[in-house]
């Protein structure tokens, strides 16, 4: 990985541009994005320092890159960016905005504005956010996302059922209770300060991409930071671009990414929809002679079906499909005769849909 200036043309993978995130991402070739991850500068206009109860000193966002001279000045910088960002996604690409109180109502609307389709907005509830300011106004204890397709028409990646395992096989719900960085995931710079006053947690970047991308994606970072988008994505296998204009950044992320590894193919793999998986008809299974025409098929009652040569079954009074028949014998609307049938092995009965994921096996290998 290198950092490479300003005026690249191709499309640099597994790289940090150094540059103005306007100027890079409108070097960069149209419709070449699959997802871009952006937290952009929340402008938190405070006004004086942070003190905790205690007195102490909080160290918040005091740098440049987070002052503007106005909300206008703010908001023609959040059009600007979005028309860029947008410019470079796929048709069905997607984005993700995160922010807090002080910005994210107003890059809602931008979004809207440009043209983008808001999906969701996700909360991220802090599990141990910074302690109390001094004051009379709530814990800051969370932060919002929006999740937005390029158009209203884009075909953008869910991948369902993995945030579904991810939650212990409950669907995923909009506020995501994961800890900001401590310990370890902390990043320090030569003088052992916090290295980027907002670094994000790799588990919140975990579980955007692994919801709404795949392996071999590409995902760009506008506002690179420290590089938690750009050393996830390479965890996860997906490609990444990043931009980020501070020197000081772009040394504490390269450094970081170089000592991450991929994780093998096999553990990429996620879960999937059943609508999602190849589809494997019937016959295949008689033509491959995994079952032979005149074999016996079993439903959950004992009744018998035989297989036929073109991959149908015959009953005692009834012909069709593996679902048609076992529609008929339960007198149903409907079967899914993949679960519903078995055949016998070794005197055991077997679920037929053993053999279709059998060969799905070999369909994706």
């Amino acid at each position: 990985m290198m950092t490479q200036t300003k005026g690249a043309k191709a499309l640099p993978l597994n790289t940090i541009l150094d540059g103005d995130c306007i100027e890079m991402m409108n070097s960069l070739p149209a419709a070449s994005i699959d997802l871009i991850f952006a937290d952009p500068p929340y402008n938190l206009q405070l006004k004086g320092d942070l003190h905790r109860p205690d007195n102490s000193r909080v160290d918040a966002v005091d740098d440049a890159w987070d002052q503007f001279s106005s909300f206008k000045a703010y908001d023609d910088f959040t059009k600007a960016w979005l028309k860029a960002a947008r410019r470079l996604l796929k048709p069905n690409g997607a984005i993700w905005v995160i922010g807090s109180y002080h910005n994210i109502f107003r890059v809602g609307t931008a979004l809207q504005d440009a043209g983008y389709w808001i999906l969701n907005d996700v909360v991220w509830r802090k599990s141990n956010p910074m302690p109390n300011f001094r004051g009379k106004r709530f814990t800051n204890a969370h932060e919002t996302m929006i999740w937005a397709g390029r158009d209203e028409s884009s075909k953008y990646t869910f991948n369902y059922e993995a945030l579904k395992s991810l939650n212990e096989g409950i669907q995923m719900r909009s506020d995501w209770v994961l800890p900001i960085c401590t310990g370890h995931e902390r990043l320090k710079d030569d003088q052992g300060e916090k290295a980027h006053p907002t670094q994000k947690p790799e588990s919140l970047l975990h579980r955007v991409l692994v919801g709404s991308t795949n392996p071999g994606d590409v995902v760009l970072d506008p506002f690179f930071g420290t590089g938690t988008t750009g050393a996830v994505a390479k965890m996860l296998g997906r490609d990444f671009i990043g931009i980020e204009r501070e020197a000081a950044y772009r040394k504490v992320a390269e450094k970081r990414i170089s000592k991450v590894r991929k994780f093998d193919r096999e553990a990429l793999q996620v879960s999937t929809s059943k609508r999602a998986e190849p589809r494997v008809p019937f016959g295949q299974l008689v033509e491959r002679g995994m079952l032979r025409p005149g074999e016996e098929l079993y439903s959950p009652r004992g009744q018998i079906a035989k297989v036929r040569a073109d991959g149908t079954l015959i009953g005692n009074d009834v012909k069709g499909s593996i679902h048609q028949v076992g529609a008929h014998l339960e007198g149903a609307p409907s079967c899914n005769g993949w679960t519903y049938w078995t055949y016998k092995r070794e005197g055991k009965k077997v679920p037929i849909d053993v053999l279709r994921q059998q060969i799905r096996s070999e369909m994706a290998n």
